[in-house]
Formats: structure tokens, C-alpha cells, sequence
């Protein structure tokens, strides 16, 4: 069985054997044989940002250990050492890269944060820009600069914070912190996304009222990213009180320094669990959590539904199947995040598949349900868009180029469905560096064995290629979040 690891924290995310064309495109590999795998993976970027945030904000020093180290950490740190925070790289003892040791500093503004592509850190980071004292610009990626951000800006002029947006209410703004936040409360509609619960949680123990949050919209998706951050604060002795759902209630407390072990990125084992339906064979994820927040722990029930079996052994998940795939009936309300890796999955059944719950993945990186449907059905398919969700009926697909859209989930779910269909080449594959920078490499040797080890170089910071728009796709549309 094959084992895979790294001993360095950054390089060549396209090794050796998988180079990518100047033009960033890359063939996606095609799987001639069942799989046999073992894999590690870096850390969760969910929780790696969470606890940055967290630790420039407590009351002591902190160390994070196995963090994960790519574009949407990168752009993290740098927005918390702008404010103030010190973050040092100290030796670590995983294989992908430095622990982080982070000192709170004096939160000060008169800077500019780049939010690149991280959601995270354009909805986690402005309320601590709040607690600093100056001006703090944020802006990010141009195709970044829909996404929505009514109800954060919104909701910190509700709590005393002011905000410059020229009445956009979007990127790019400006947060003209006082060196405190008045805090109190607000009612919010985070219909869109849960990072507006988590983003005014994270810094509440810090605002001088603390903060009393209530959502008053239809719908509140991705709960279990919500349920992360409020574990998080628990565990730096932060109280997060739930008087019932949709209502949390944090009063002013200190926000504890401690030494954190950031777990594999479970939704980016998706697309590697998911290979082992469209081959054959079996894939192994070492470090699985026997409990977690993340929404990619989901996969143990979820795959099986299209024909998988699922085991573990300790820490170590295992996931086997015959290379057919079942079509399939899912609400994935809870993890839409998941959504890519499951629709090819489903572009590839047997049977038509309905995957709903998923509205709300209209305003991540990219309107993911107009995307993947304009992609598979270029490739020949047949996916319907519904109001919450899509139906797939499979066809049989050919090759062909499938967009990124600056994607990163968008880009692997293509990698998946290039597993049965030769020909399908990624269009700007490296956007997978915004959670995953090792992604070619680790599909590679899960295909084919060890890679030529790859020369070290600094973690890209942005997207090097840009991911032009799909003819078949309109842009984005962002709709009143607040």
C-alpha cells in the first residue's frame, strides 16, 4: 500500500511528474487501475483561521501545531500581523509545515488587508479591525469582490463600529476602529452564509457590552461551522450561551492563550474518498478525529449512499468500493461545502441523483450550482438547476476544458470526474493552493506511486493564472444578505 508524506512545509505544488503548462491548465489524470492509498493531509483551514483569530485576540500566547499553510492561512496571518499580533514559525513535527506561535499585540489600524480570495478572513477579520485603533482598508481579489458582506458591515454599524463602503455594501470598505467595540445587540439574517455568525462570535468576549446575536433569516446553513467556532471559544474558556437556535448570547470575558492541534482538513479529503467509487479500490486518510465540528466527517454517512463502504481503525478511515456509483437523494443543508465532490460523483452514477439544501452555495467562491452544472453539461452532460439545489441525470461524458471559476472545490470536482472521461483538462488547476497546495501532487501519487520530490518554494499567496469566465455561465448575482 502506498504511503504518502512530506517533509516540507512549501513547494512545488505541481511536482515533477504532473507539471501544468505555463498556461496553468493540467490534464486530469485518468485512473487505469482500483486505487490502493494511504494518504495524510494538511490541516483544516477552517480551524486553522478560527484559532488565528482567537489567539490574536486572547489575553496570552498561543501555539498552534500542524496548521495549514496555503493561501487562505497565508492571507490570514498577514491581516493579524498588520493589526498587531506577532505570529513566529517555530520547527514542527508534521509533515506540512511550521507550528505557528502567536502573542497578542495592541491592536492598531492605518493598514490595508488583502483578504485575497478567504471568505474567512473578509467576514473573521473586520470585527477585530474594530478593536484597533485607525483605519483598516480591506479589499481582495477582484472576483472576490462579490461576495456578500451586506450583513457584516451592517451588523458592526448595529454594534457601534463605523464603516466606510460608499454604500456598496460589499469589498472593498474600510473599518475606522476606535480601539473598542460597543458591542450589544444585533439581529442579523446570515441566510447566505454562517461566517457571519462566526466572524461577530469570535471577537465578541472582546466588545464592551459583549454581544447578544440573534438570525431572523429563512434559513441558517452550514451549522456545524457555527458549532466549530463556538468549541473553539469553549476551549479558551469562552462561554457562547444558546437560549434557542438561531440566538447566542456572549458576555465580556477573557479569550484564554493556549497550545491547539489543528486536525486534517476533512472536506479536503473529499475529492481523494471520492476517487475510490469512480476507480475502484480503496483510499486511506490517516489523523481522522474520532470527533469533530467539521462538516467533512459527513462522509462517513454520506458515501456509503452512493455505493461505498466506510471503516476505520483508530485514527486511520478507510473508505472501499467496486467503481459503481449509485445515484442518490441528499439534503446537504448542513455541509454544502461537500456539494463539487458529490455532484461529480453523481455526474458519473448510475441513476439520477437530486442533491438539495445547496442554495447557499450560489455565494461561495463562485455560484458553485451555476458552475458545475455549466461544466459537466459542456462535457456532455445533463444537470438541472433547482431553486435549492441540482438534478443530475448522467450522461455520457467526454472530454474537454473544464473551468475553475477560482475555485478550488470547483477545480477537484473536475479532477474527480477526469478519473472516467480522458481528456478533461483543468483550467487553472493551482486555485487548489487556497486550501490544499499539495493537491496534484497527493492525486498523483494516489494514481500512480511516489512523485519526483519536488523543489521548495514559497507557498503562492494569490492565484498565478487567471480563471477566465465560462460563456455558459452568468456572473455571480449577489442578493441582499441583510
Amino acid at each position: 500500500m502506498l504511503e504518502s508524506k512530506y517533509s516540507a512545509p512549501e513547494f512545488n505544488i505541481f511536482g515533477e511528474s504532473d507539471k501544468v503548462p505555463d498556461d496553468g491548465s493540467w490534464p486530469a489524470p485518468v485512473a487505469d487501475a482500483p486505487l490502493d492509498a494511504t494518504l495524510s493531509l494538511p490541516g483544516s483551514k477552517s480551524l486553522t483561521n478560527r484559532e488565528l483569530v482567537l489567539a490574536a485576540l486572547a489575553d496570552g500566547e498561543s501555539l498552534l501545531r500542524a496548521p495549514l499553510h496555503s493561501m487562505d492561512s497565508r492571507n490570514m496571518v498577514d491581516a493579524l500581523r498588520a493589526l498587531g499580533a506577532t505570529i513566529d514559525e517555530l520547527p514542527g513535527a508534521g509533515p506540512f509545515g511550521a507550528d505557528w506561535r502567536v502573542t497578542p499585540g495592541e491592536l492598531f489600524g492605518s493598514t490595508t488587508i488583502d483578504c485575497g480570495l478567504a471568505g474567512t478572513v473578509m467576514r473573521f477579520v473586520p470585527p477585530v479591525a474594530g478593536l484597533a485603533l485607525g483605519p483598516t482598508s480591506f479589499d481582495a481579489d477582484t472576483s472576490a469582490r462579490g461576495r456578500p458582506m451586506r450583513t457584516m458591515i451592517a451588523s458592526l454599524r448595529a454594534l457601534g463600529v463605523d464603516i466606510n463602503d460608499d454604500g456598496r455594501g460589499s469589498l472593498p470598505f474600510t473599518v475606522h476602529g476606535t480601539g473598542s467595540v460597543r458591542g450589544g445587540a444585533v439581529t442579523i439574517d446570515a441566510s447566505s452564509s454562517s461566517q457571519f455568525v462566526s466572524g461577530l462570535l469570535l471577537a465578541a468576549a472582546r466588545f464592551d457590552e459583549g454581544l447578544d446575536l440573534t438570525h431572523a433569516g429563512e434559513r441558517l446553513p452550514s451549522i456545524p461551522h457555527i458549532e466549530m467556532t463556538i468549541d473553539a471559544l469553549a476551549a479558551r474558556g469562552v462561554l457562547v450561551e444558546q437560549p434557542q437556535v438561531g440566538h447566542w448570547q456572549v458576555a465580556p470575558q477573557p479569550i484564554a492563550g493556549r497550545t491547539v492541534d489543528i486536525e486534517p482538513d476533512l472536506s479536503n479529503a473529499a475529492p481523494f474518498l471520492a476517487a475510490v467509487l469512480v476507480a475502484g479500490g480503496r483510499v486511506t486518510i490517516t489523523a481522522w478525529p474520532e470527533t469533530t465540528t467539521q462538516v467533512g466527517a459527513d462522509l462517513i454517512e454520506l458515501l456509503p449512499h452512493f455505493g461505498a463502504t466506510v471503516t476505520r481503525d483508530g485514527d486511520r478511515l478507510t473508505v472501499e468500493a467496486s467503481g459503481t456509483i449509485s445515484g442518490v437523494t441528499l439534503d446537504l443543508t448542513t455541509g454544502g461545502e461537500l456539494a463539487p465532490p458529490l455532484v461529480a460523483l453523481a455526474a458519473l452514477a448510475d441513476s439520477p441523483s437530486t442533491i438539495t439544501g445547496i442554495g447557499h452555495i450560489r455565494h461561495h467562491e463562485t455560484d458553485r450550482l451555476a458552475a458545475l452544472a455549466a461544466e459537466i453539461n459542456a462535457l456532455g452532460g445533463n444537470v438541472t438547476e433547482l431553486e435549492d439545489g441540482l438534478y443530475i441525470e448522467p450522461k455520457p461524458l467526454r472530454g474537454g476544458l473544464w473551468h475553475s471559476y477560482h475555485d478550488h472545490r470547483m477545480a477537484t470536482a473536475g479532477a474527480i470526474i477526469g478519473l472516467a472521461v480522458p481528456g478533461v483538462v483543468i483550467e487553472n488547476v493551482a486555485t487548489t493552493a487556497k486550501t490544499l497546495p499539495q493537491f496534484t501532487q497527493l492525486w498523483g501519487q494516489m494514481l500512480q506511486g511516489p512523485a519526483v520530490p519536488a523543489t521548495p518554494v514559497a507557498t503562492p499567496r494569490t492565484s498565478p493564472v487567471t480563471s477566465p469566465a465560462s460563456p455558459s455561465v452568468s456572473s455571480p448575482t449577489t442578493q441582499p444578505d441583510a
